[in-house]
């Protein structure tokens, strides 16, 4: 299958390359393909007959979306929107990736696909919209919302709470319920989605859930870390955008295709990483 893939260089873009290592894969970077250029996708499309169409593509500068609003939706509303129309004319699958942040965070048990969504950001907001288009303008879709994603590439939480681990004392927001996800699993997962014709809308995520103050104590100690890591709430730590508190995500539309628990995502990546840094040394 030829699968053309937008956003190519992102996290979970390069954990794509990997994933669909069988198929014929046209990775597509934002310099290559602008989804929010309508007659470039159009273009773009004619010119590679692609048996499918995968959106890596996204805004996902969470704090950022609540000043730069149009650009948000431009890539991650209207994007989609272009791709949704250019699949549904050449009558294609395509493949949406989206977010927790589409619910509000006032549950109290793991969010399932069919619970109602109520973005409290500009940037949920601007991903529900492009959910909204793809189920509108193309029958032939998935929907995959995950959370918390992060990969030995980009940026990401843990290699930001990594790089803290100088100071004397790291403080870690313990009042945030989500996810984590580790992209190369995610990959995985939407290369299994992929090969059937099951459309519709999945939560792709890390199985179970951990507050980032316990996502950075199993990372800090998988690194071998003995920085100390203290609990901190919320509200010590101020952001422009509002975050969902409790955005654990669970699946009751596809129990044959998840991920592994959370913790197995951070241990991959705590070996990489120190892989990485042994390979480093050794080349000096």
């Amino acid at each position: 299958m030829k699968i053309l893939l937008t956003g190519a260089s992102g996290q979970l873009g390069v954990a794509m390359q990997s994933a669909l290592g069988a198929h014929d894969l046209i990775p597509l970077t934002k310099e290559k393909l602008d989804i929010t250029d309508f007659v470039q996708v159009q273009t773009v499309a004619k010119e590679l007959r692609p048996d499918c169409i995968l959106n890596a593509a996204a805004y996902t500068n969470v704090d950022g979306a609540e000043t730069n609003v149009r650009l948000a939706y431009a890539v991650n509303a209207l994007g989609p929107r272009n791709l949704a129309v250019v699949a549904a004319a050449r009558d294609i699958p395509l493949m949406h990736v989206s977010t927790d942040y589409v619910f509000d965070g006032r549950s109290s048990v793991p969010y399932h696909e069919f619970d109602r969504t109520n973005p409290l950001s500009a940037y949920g907001a601007s991903k529900l919209a492009g959910e909204e288009a793809r189920r509108s303008l193309h029958r032939r879709h998935f929907i995959a919302r995950t959370a918390w994603l992060y990969h030995t590439v980009g940026r990401n939480f843990p290699k930001t709470i990594t790089a803290l681990a100088k100071h004397p004392v790291v403080r870690v927001v313990n009042d945030q319920i989500g996810s984590p996800t580790y992209a190369p699993h995610l990959a995985l997962a939407l290369a299994r989605l992929l090969d059937t014709t099951a459309y519709g809308t999945y939560h792709l995520a890390g199985q179970g859930q951990a507050t980032w103050y316990e996502l950075t104590c199993e990372l800090y100690r998988r690194l071998g870390i003995a920085t100390p890591v203290e609990p901190a709430k919320s509200s010590e730590f101020p952001r422009p955008a509002p975050r969902p508190r409790f955005a654990a995500l669970t699946t009751i539309q596809s129990p044959c295709i998840r991920l592994p628990v959370w913790q197995e995502g951070v241990v991959e990546y705590a070996s990489c990483i120190l892989a990485m840094k042994s390979n480093m040394h050794s080349t000096i």
